[in-house]
């Protein structure tokens, strides 16, 4: 696929939203990608994460052994990608604030993992879920995502691999621009949630 068969994918979703948005970063931003739309159709979802496995060099893949995301977000993306590898698919979630593995999901001491993420804009979070998978035994040697949103800046600390690299804008809540001022802030996810810009 193409970026621009990629992007289409997105489109026919009704995934693109532009506007004044509220990433979970805390950065704003003029257009966003509601990853959960173009995931909601399994079979758009496995062509995805199809093609997405297809560009993880073969020297990768052949020492992977699960694939872990964190939740929310990622887990379709996750269950996707851990079928195209044929592993097992697991998510980290944050009870108490900090991701950690639950539901009786256990990674063998040393058990090499690709993280997959739906999309990275500042790459915390990534880092935050591969601590956690270093907490419980795991050992994070690839990472992978639908979108890298944070303009070639994410640094995971591991090889990274997106489907599609997207050069958006985003500006700290007080530097916004003043068309981006103008317009409601609203914290996608979140129906009609909407934040003082």
């Amino acid at each position: 696929m193409t970026d621009e068969e990629v992007l289409a994918e997105f489109r026919a979703a009704e995934a693109l939203l532009e506007g004044h948005f509220i990433l979970s970063s805390g950065l704003r931003s003029p257009r966003y990608l509601q990853c959960a739309r173009v995931l909601m159709n399994p079979a758009r979802a496995a062509r995805l994460a199809g093609e997405l496995a297809l560009r993880i060099p073969d020297k990768v893949k052949i020492r992977l052994g699960a694939v872990v995301s964190p939740a929310m977000g990622g887990v379709i993306a996750g269950h996707e990608m851990g079928r195209a590898l044929g592993l097992d698919a697991m998510f980290v979630e944050r009870p108490a604030g900090t991701f950690e593995l639950r539901r009786g999901f256990r990674l063998p001491k040393g058990q090499t993992v690709l993280l997959m993420e739906d999309v990275v804009t500042t790459g915390l979070s990534s880092r935050e879920a591969i601590a956690a998978v270093e907490a419980a035994g795991g050992t994070v040697i690839a990472a992978a995502a639908l979108v890298d949103r944070s303009n070639g800046k994410a640094d995971l600390g591991v090889p990274f691999y997106p489907l599609i690299r997207l050069e958006v804008p985003s500006y700290p809540a007080d530097a916004l621009p003043p068309e981006l001022a103008a317009i409601p802030a609203m914290k996608p996810g979140s129906r009609l949630a909407q934040a003082g810009a």
